[in-house]
């Protein structure tokens, strides 16, 4: 029979029924028609609508085979892939399993069957902070072994970073050395990840698919319920309008903090305390007129639209240098490469030094084909919707500096500073964070340590708990350079301590003095009665800087429960690690 033609004539359908079916089975697997076998007869067994006269299936129904998912996230993309595996995976016939590295039993993997690991890069080759435990378990001497564990590997990265997609690298090889068998290549993503990340899913789902006995159709869990998967907050982008635009900083400071307060033309997104909120910026015209120029491509309008709202034209990264080389074929940029000298050349310098550098004749289609997509940026959504209704605050800090002799900007945040102003237009879309919330229990204390922009959650969470009359106790530490400068929101947080909403302050003024003070310095002063509010079940929330800060403030938190504990170096940090895994040391880091 052909593939066109699955039904009989002699099928209970009509003509028109029969073409239809026809039409919805003829792509699907044979894993598929079991799942939908099963289904139906489940379903008929439940009292449903499906044919009452159907025959009972020949043989027992399948069990449907176990997948675990396992990711490893910062930003959430990692999260929200696993997801996506895992509604994918349910309506092939998998029964699927989602586990963050952070609540991964590493002695216990080696129990899979089959394991689809999902791993984000952080920063230069490190895992996400949540993951730091798992993947040492997993690259340690004590891992075990994975024989008869099939697998597969997707990573996310950024290739403006050197170590592109290194803890998928890293994971993929692992595995294999522990024994488990790849069922199919790994796959690394850029920021631009949707596509390739699907048809990697599909994939991985087909190669993990068991072999399908003769005659057995598989068992469908009807109790489960997909409310959970249904609530989720929309991904599509919205447009705002600029109500506020007010730099926090005084104006003898060096620095320029912007507070933005959004609109929303409907009701706002159903965000929450700790999410964040990703604009979609465009480019600096003084740049795509320097990279017109250069390319020689000043009288293109369309493609300077493009250049402006929808291609990345500040990442350099060794990818980059090698699509110049390969739409250009220029020498002297393919030396640089195979000279192994590329990724110390590209440090500190843009696309607009690679095409000055080497000039090369360049079309339209260069550009499109040397660039990515202008991806979104995310910032910490500072407000809560309980207390600013259909609006959402953002804090954003201008970037600029100067390296190779050329002054640089940050892509958003100047756009934001620059050539934004009340009464225009954004467009945005929020990114949920369920790892960086409040308690559930709003009598739990917690504690909060937000230098610089970093304290943009931490007046949403201010404004929540006072909104809803959460009884908890909240100490917030925050930092900056200069006390008369650089105190952001210093009026709402003095107002915050009147009102009761706020317990104390401490803050830590950097260039105030002769030595340098940080907030990890005033954890460390407040030690026994930080130690006291943790020990009576407070939360603990980090925001900010991930390379030093985020560290800094660990490393004082250990310390500090060494010292008030007469604990020794090991057990302190068993203390700190337990609360990350009881969720109660929550990171929001960059």
């Amino acid at each position: 029979m052909s593939r066109s033609a699955l039904l009989p004539r002699t099928a209970p359908f009509g003509d028109a029924e029969r073409a239809h079916l026809d039409a919805a089975l003829g792509s699907t697997t044979a894993l598929q028609r079991a799942w939908l076998a099963g289904f139906l007869a489940g379903l008929d067994a439940a009292g449903g609508s499906a044919a009452a006269e159907a025959p009972a299936p020949a043989a027992p129904p399948r069990a449907a085979e176990p997948l675990t998912i396992v990711f490893a996230s910062e930003s959430g993309n990692s999260e929200k892939l696993a997801g996506d595996v895992s509604k994918l995976a349910r309506k092939s016939g998998f029964k699927p399993k989602v586990v963050d590295f952070a609540d991964l039993d590493v002695a216990a993997l080696g129990k899979e069957k089959r394991l689809v690991v999902i791993a984000a890069t952080w920063g230069e080759g490190e895992p996400p902070a949540r993951a730091v435990r798992a993947y040492g378990e997993i690259m340690g001497e004590g891992a075990p072994r994975l024989d008869g564990v099939e697998f597969g590997v997707l990573a996310l990265g950024d290739t403006s970073y050197a170590e592109f997609c290194a803890i998928g690298k890293r994971l993929d090889e692992r595995f294999e050395a522990l024994g488990a068998k790849r069922v199919l290549p790994r796959v690394d993503c850029d920021l631009d990840f949707d596509k390739p990340a699907a048809a990697w899913i599909k994939d991985a789902l087909k190669a993990l698919a068991p072999a399908e006995p003769a005659g057995n159709v598989v068992a469908v869990d009807f109790a489960r319920s997909t409310a959970d998967e249904d609530a989720e907050v929309s991904r599509e982008p919205v447009t705002v309008e600029v109500i506020e635009h007010v730099n926090l900083n005084s104006s003898r400071s060096d620095k320029e903090t912007i507070h933005l307060a959004l609109a929303f033309e409907d009701a706002a997104p159903a965000y929450e305390p700790g999410d964040s909120l990703e604009l979609y910026p465009e480019n600096d015209p003084a740049l795509v007129e320097q990279i017109l120029k250069a390319a020689g491509l000043e009288g293109d309008s369309v493609l300077r639209q493009a250049l402006l709202a929808e291609r990345d034209i500040t990442t350099l990264s060794a990818a980059t240098v090698e699509r110049f080389v390969k739409a250009t074929g220029h020498e002297d940029a393919r030396r640089l490469i195979e000279s192994n000298e590329v990724r110390a050349w590209i440090e500190g310098r843009h696309l607009i030094d690679l095409i000055e550098t080497y000039p090369a004749k360049l079309t339209a289609q260069h550009l499109s084909d040397i660039t990515r997509p202008l991806p979104p940026r995310a910032y910490s959504i500072a407000s809560s919707r309980a207390e600013v209704g259909d609006e959402a605050h953002l804090t954003i800090a201008a970037v600029r500096y100067t390296t190779h002799d050329r002054a640089r900007t940050g892509v958003a945040s100047v756009h934001v500073a620059d050539r934004i102003r009340t009464g225009a237009k954004l467009k945005v879309r929020v990114k949920p964070n369920k790892h960086f919330r409040l308690p559930k229990d709003p009598a739990t204390d917690i504690i909060m340590v937000g230098p610089g922009t970093g304290v943009a959650p931490f007046r949403a969470f201010v404004q929540e708990r006072r909104a809803t009359e959460a009884p908890g106790r909240n100490w917030l530490f925050f930092g900056d350079r200069h006390f008369t400068h650089d105190f952001l929101y210093q009026l709402e947080w003095q107002e915050a301590l009147e009102d009761g909403s706020l317990k104390r302050i401490d803050v830590a003024f950097s260039r105030d003095q002769p030595e340098k003070i940080y907030v990890q310095d005033r954890i460390w002063e407040q030690r026994r009665e930080l130690v006291s509010w943790l020990d009576g079940g407070a939360h603990f929330y980090v925001c900010g800087d991930a390379k030093a800060m985020a560290k800094d403030v660990r490393a004082a938190l250990v310390r500090a429960f060494a010292d008030v504990k007469g604990l020794d170096a090991a057990a302190a940090e068993a203390a700190v690690a337990g609360l990350e895994r009881g969720h109660r040391y929550q990171q929001d880091v960059y």
